[in-house]
């Protein structure tokens, strides 16, 4: 049950005085539909009328309130035609401009031989000073009406900003009375207020400094904020901890065996990670670990090792990858080594049929099959496991929740890892992966040649072409990838398939395409020509980012570079020098670049640290753009950012665990507390796991 207190606020917004229904459609597409919603809505500037020059002192261009004497008015010989007031102070005239003025409206708001203080933005016509359409018209006896400094929200077509100030104002003025959640100590040394005047003081700034990202209120509201999603996530890590795992006995012979078949050692990073995954093994409590490392760190080798412990005891191993190709290219990879191990590998994905799948099935059922590698086949009602003990999840944020849960619900209890190449800001995995232990494998293994990283302009095009030419002509490989589909004129620039015709008329069918519209099925026939080497040249979108892994591709070339994001342009030259040879990634840009393209094509020149690059990339994207839509894992924030607050987001880690040790069950006073902070930014789906033991 939520909290009585916050009942108010979850009301809808028709229960503010004065946003009827046409006006609440209005607001809702701004804000959302609940109280809550209009008061976690923050305003973006501040207009200060502050500023009470004389006519003639007020700086063209700028906002600026004068107390005037109404001299006379102008009306319009035609209708369409401004209506114009003509007003004066001892300094100089100003005209006030009209449009579609309703004539009785301006006589009553503006009476000639009248003083007024009206307050807008001072233009210049013909060397004259004029106003057009005052923000405020008032009688100087009645000045208290007119405000100083005004918040600006977020609009939408319709939505008067008169109205949105009203409904934040109406909002506020519900908000209860809310006992402290945060520990005396904490405020105290940070100056923070308490909630009640934190949210006050935003919708109320005097500057632009009273709304930006430092400020003591909104650093206080963005606490509130990250600590309601840490302690979220600390309950749900505890329940899971509480759902008791399966303690799988130390790895053994088939362990000794795996990593006597594979063709390289371990990197230190890779044995630190494989040490991790066994102590969790070998815990009573079930494993969620996330392995974060670059492309050719050597995830797919620890999470094979890490299966063989589990093997050796009797159980199972699922690895669900994200693509058929990706999954093939696993079994390719893992197959030698296992069959020198002894370990049963088999594949299953969309292309199996019937009495092909039927024994692949029956197989598994049989525990015949030790590892089954697949795609979402693997989720399918009837892939039945004679005993599931550990499902692996490669590229991780191509799957949902509900995806990864199917496949461990096969087992009894399973163990999870779920592996990414994607690197995350370590503020960032806080926030995504808090509910889980992570593991960084931070070096790559020894013999992997690092790529050489160019920037060059998109008019040195043709001699682009004349290299890739040559690389052909040696028997290698090149990829090439734009940012669009197809051509567009909103956006100019080079689109896939007119790069595509473009380089089929100069190299024939030893060029393939493959971007985002084409099926599942297309793009894989495409990318499979492609492994085998039957294609020279693959013309792309960002659809290569995560999938085919071609030993012989010795060149990246990125077409306009700047439009893409620094971890991406490091995950698409990834997927060069993956083989013995040396590599080259050409970052071909428009110019001229803004500072932060700049920065990023500089960071990625000088750097393959992919950890370095995710944090560089947020500094210089902010967490907004950062996370996109790709993220979705993430929780949109309303007062937090990623980027300045990281020092706030690693306390409420620290506090939310030490809550969690000390009142899983949130019943001290500041427990009960901290339940309405969770309901308040509903992370509530925490509170049903406390209700449920």
């Amino acid at each position: 049950m939520r909290p009585a207190i916050l009942n108010p606020l979850f009301a809808d917004i028709t229960s503010l005085k004065g946003v009827g229904p046409r006006l609440a459609a209005l607001v809702q597409k701004v804000s959302g539909a609940r109280v809550i919603d209009v008061l976690f809505t923050r305003p973006h500037a501040v207009i200060d009328r502050s500023f009470r020059p004389k006519i003639a002192e007020a700086a063209i261009g700028s906002l600026a309130t004068l107390e005037v004497t109404v001299d006379r008015h102008d009306p319009p010989p035609v209708k369409r035609l401004p209506y114009r007031v003509i007003c004066s102070d001892e300094t100089g005239f100003i005209t006030l401009i009209f449009f579609n003025a309703r004539p009785d409206y301006i006589a009553t708001a503006l009476p000639e031989g009248a003083k007024r203080i009206i307050s807008g933005r001072i233009d210049d016509y013909s060397g004259a000073r004029q106003m057009t359409h005052p923000d405020h018209i008032v009688d100087p006896a009645a000045a208290g009406g007119l405000p100083l400094f005004e918040p600006v929200y977020p609009l939408t077509a319709g939505l008067p900003p008169s109205v949105m100030r009203k409904a934040t104002q109406a909002a506020l003025a519900r908000a209860p009375q809310m006992p402290e959640w945060q520990d005396a100590a904490f405020l105290r040394a940070n100056a923070f207020p308490n909630w009640n005047a934190a949210i006050s003081a935003v919708h109320a700034p005097r500057s632009a400094l009273d709304i930006s990202p430092q400020s003591a209120p909104i650093q206080r509201l963005a606490y509130d904020e990250l600590l309601a999603n840490q302690l979220a996530l600390a309950l749900i890590r505890r329940a899971r901890k509480k759902a008791a795992g399966r303690s799988f006995a130390p790895p053994g012979a088939l362990r000794k065996k795996a990593l006597a078949a594979l063709p390289f050692k371990l990197t230190g990073a890779q044995a630190n990670a494989l040490k991790e995954i066994d102590t969790d093994l070998a815990s009573p409590d079930r494993m969620v670990r996330l392995v974060q490392g670059d492309v050719g760190s050597g995830k797919t080798a620890v999470a094979f090792l890490a299966a063989t412990a589990v093997i050796e005891c009797g159980a199972q191993t699922a690895l669900l990858a994200p693509t058929e190709i990706l999954a093939r290219q696993h079994i390719e990879t893992l197959s030698p080594i296992a069959a020198k191990a002894g370990v049963r590998i088999d594949i299953l994905t969309g292309r199996d049929k019937g009495q092909a799948r039927a024994e692949k099935l029956r197989r598994l059922k049989a525990r015949e099959t030790d590892l089954l590698i697949g795609t979402h086949a693997l989720i399918q009602e009837d892939v039945d496991f004679a005993d599931l003990g550990l499902v692996i999840i490669d590229e991780q944020h191509r799957f949902g929740v509900n995806q990864r849960a199917a496949l461990a619900a096969k087992g009894w209890r399973a163990d999870m890892i779920v592996m990414t190449a994607t690197p995350i800001p370590r503020t960032l995995a806080l926030t995504a992966y808090g509910d889980m232990d992570a593991t960084a494998i931070g070096e790559k293994p020894p013999g992997r040649k690092p790529v050489d990283t160019r920037a060059m302009p998109i008019e040195r095009l043709d001699e682009v072409v004349e290299a890739i030419s040559r690389v052909i002509a040696r028997g290698e490989q090149v990829y090439w990838v734009c940012p669009l589909v197809e051509e567009s004129d909103l956006i100019p620039m080079t689109a896939a398939e007119e790069r595509y015709k473009h380089l089929f008329g100069l190299f024939g069918d030893k060029v393939g395409l493959v971007h985002g519209r084409m099926s599942a099925a297309e793009k894989d026939a495409v990318m499979e020509r492609f492994h085998r080497g039957a294609l020279s040249l693959l013309i792309a979108t960002t659809v290569i980012e995560v999938g085919v892994n071609a030993p012989n591709a010795v060149v990246m070339v990125i077409e306009h570079a700047e439009r893409f994001g620094l971890a991406q342009l490091h995950q698409l030259r990834g997927r060069v020098g993956r083989g013995d040879k040396p590599a080259s990634c050409l970052l071909l840009y428009k110019g001229p670049l803004n500072d932060t393209a700049t920065a990023r094509l500089k960071i990625l020149r000088e750097t393959e640290d992919g950890f370095r690059i995710a944090e560089e990339d947020l500094r210089l994207r902010g967490a907004g753009d950062l996370l996109g839509s790709a993220q979705s894992g993430f929780p949109r924030l309303l007062f937090a950012d990623y980027a300045v607050h990281g020092e706030l987001l690693r306390a409420a880690k620290d506090d939310a665990t030490m809550i969690v040790d000390r009142d899983h069950d949130l019943k001290t006073p500041r427990g009960e507390a901290l339940r309405i902070l969770l309901y308040l930014f509903s992370r509530d789906d925490a509170i049903k796991l406390l209700r449920a033991g």
